[in-house]
C-alpha cells in the first residue's frame, strides 16, 4: 500500500490529528502557542466540525494539546516552574520565558480581618488591611489567582496603585526589604468561580501556594496564590549542609 493510499485508508479525524502533529513537529506551532479555532481549521481542510472538535478533544486527552473553554486551544507545553526558595515576580517569570503577562484585578478594597485572615497577618480581628485580588495571564491563558492582603502601615497608598503595570510582589519588592518569607504549598480542589477564572477544566486539581513577608517583625503581607496544576510546577534547589564539611 503506497503512503498516500495508507492515509486515506486512517479515519479522517486521525489524519487531522497527523496534521496537527507535523505542525507541532516541525515547529510551526510551538508549546504554548494558541491555534487556530476550530472554524478556521474546518475551513482550512474542508471538513466537518464534528470531525475536527474530535480531532481536538483527543489530542488534548493524550495530552499534547491544551483546551481552555472561552479561551483557546493551545500547544501544550511542560508545566512552567516557581521557586519556592526565592521571591520572584510572576510577571517577570512570564516575561523571561518570552511571553506576556497581563494582570486582571478583579477587587481592591479596605477590609477588617476576620480570624482567619487575623491568623494569617499576625493581628487583631477586626484590624485594618487592605485585600488585593488578580488573575494572571501568560499570552490571555489564566496561571494564577492571587489573593492578597496588606498591613497598611507599610503601604498607605497601595490601593491607589496601577497593578496592571506593576504586580504586587513587584511593589512590594521594590519598597520593601523582606526580612523572612514562608512558603505553605498543598494541593486544592477549588470551587465553581475560582475554577471558571483559572479556566480549568472540572477534574483537574490546583496547587496553592501561602506566602508571609515580615519586615521589622512584622508580617507585611500574606498571599494565597493558586495555580492550575497543568500549567505550573513548584521547585526548591538548595545546598545541603553535611557533617564534617
Amino acid at each position: 500500500m503506497t503512503g498516500r493510499a495508507h492515509a486515506a485508508a486512517r479515519p479522517l479525524y486521525q489524519q487531522i490529528k497527523d496534521r496537527i502533529a507535523e505542525r507541532i513537529a516541525r515547529r510551526e506551532w510551538t508549546p504554548g502557542q494558541k491555534i487556530p479555532s476550530e472554524n478556521e481549521i474546518v475551513r482550512e481542510l474542508g471538513v466537518s466540525r464534528m470531525t475536527v472538535n474530535r480531532a481536538l478533544r483527543e489530542m488534548a486527552q493524550e495530552g499534547h494539546l491544551l483546551r481552555v473553554a472561552g479561551v483557546g486551544t493551545f500547544v501544550a507545553e511542560p508545566p512552567r516552574r516557581a521557586s519556592l526558595v526565592e521571591i520572584r515576580d510572576i510577571a517577570e517569570e512570564v516575561r523571561a520565558s518570552g511571553s506576556k503577562h497581563r494582570a486582571e484585578v478583579l477587587r481592591r478594597r479596605e477590609v477588617t480581618l476576620d480570624a482567619a485572615a487575623a491568623e494569617r497577618m499576625e493581628d487583631q480581628v477586626g484590624a485594618p488591611a487592605y485585600r488585593v485580588t488578580l488573575i494572571h495571564r501568560r499570552d490571555e491563558l489564566p496561571i494564577q489567582h492571587e489573593d492578597r492582603y496588606i498591613a497598611p502601615a507599610f503601604l498607605p497608598d497601595f490601593l491607589d496603585l496601577d497593578f496592571t503595570r506593576a504586580t504586587p510582589s513587584e511593589v512590594l519588592l521594590g519598597r520593601i526589604a523582606p526580612e523572612e518569607v514562608e512558603h505553605t504549598v498543598q494541593a486544592v480542589a477549588v470551587d465553581g468561580e475560582l475554577r471558571r477564572q483559572l479556566a480549568m477544566p472540572p477534574d483537574e486539581p490546583a496547587l496553592q501556594l501561602v506566602r508571609r513577608t515580615w519586615s521589622r517583625g512584622r508580617v507585611v503581607t500574606s498571599a494565597v496564590l493558586t495555580y492550575p496544576s497543568s500549567r505550573y510546577a513548584l521547585s526548591a534547589r538548595y545546598a545541603v549542609n553535611r557533617p564534617g564539611r
